[in-house]
């Protein structure tokens, strides 16, 4: 199968997943705060999990979520005349 390329942010939980949505959150505060905007579905990749490890505090989850900028940041240079 293949996927097409995308711009990922991407953040790795570690733990158990019963609070792997506070992971979840703080990825969407990063997106927000760095001007950008999710553009598909999130994916979870199981780095370490319960078939590698029968102890939760082991499991790493990767949460990637496809985004993209806003907007551009301003460019440094002339300013414009008024």
């Amino acid at each position: 199968m293949e996927l097409p390329a995308a711009e990922l942010a991407v953040v790795v939980h570690c733990g158990p997943h019963d609070d792997i949505d506070v992971t979840y959150g703080r990825l969407g505060a990063w997106v927000v705060g760095h001007a950008l905007a999710v553009a598909g579905p999130v994916s979870e990749t199981y780095l370490v999990g319960p078939r590698d490890d029968p102890d939760p505090a082991a499991w790493r989850t990767e949460i990637g979520w496809p985004v993209f900028r806003l907007s551009l940041p301003p460019q440094d240079g002339p300013a414009e005349p008024a």
